[in-house]
């Protein structure tokens, strides 16, 4: 059950609607999460500009690997259980490279140095080692992309956190953190 307050559509603040409108438009509903962070248009603007950001940079699958892997670290069933239903079911991944992503690792080799660097940062708050940032670079990641390696971190924490304060109701086929 949801701890804080999950709108529906019609009783979300008018300057969260057209943000609302637009996910609809896009994914055909609008996930609990849109609704739940609608409930602060400054967060809900300020996340979608975040997030429509990240979309331009690494590709979609590296973007999913890293969301798992980064569920997976702050125990948010809510974010493994959307991100699964995405990877399977929108990028085509297998339930193989779903598991290796919520184990920090990945079967494609140049991905797999991103998810373990987005793993060790999760964990590590972001105090990683020398030798971490020079394995990622090593499989051909630039310092820019490092950087949006972090923000895709920085951005998956926040959903996670809020879904774990929110306990919000999953509306997917539901992942757990201990599975």
């Amino acid at each position: 059950m949801n701890r804080l307050n999950v709108p529906t559509f019609d009783n979300a603040p008018e300057a969260s609607k057209p943000t609302l409108e637009a996910v609809n438009k896009k994914l055909g509903v609008v996930p609990n999460l849109f609704r739940l962070i609608a409930s602060s248009p400054a967060a809900l603007a300020g996340y979608m500009s975040f997030n429509d950001a990240l979309t331009k940079t690494l590709d979609a699958k590296t973007r999913e690997r890293i969301a798992l892997a980064v569920a997976q670290v702050n125990g948010c069933d809510y974010c493994l259980s959307a991100h699964s239903y995405i990877g399977m079911n929108m990028l085509k991944m297998t339930p193989e490279e779903i598991s290796l992503n919520r184990q920090g690792q990945s079967g494609d080799v140049k991905a797999n140095a991103a998810v373990r660097f987005a793993t060790f940062v999760a964990k590590q708050r972001g105090k990683v080692s020398d030798e971490e940032i020079q394995k990622v670079r090593d499989a051909g990641f630039s310092d820019a992309q490092l950087v949006e390696i972090v923000a895709l971190v920085a951005e998956s924490t926040f959903t996670n956190y809020l879904n774990n304060v929110a306990l919000t109701d999953i509306d997917f086929p539901v992942v757990h953190a201990e599975d």
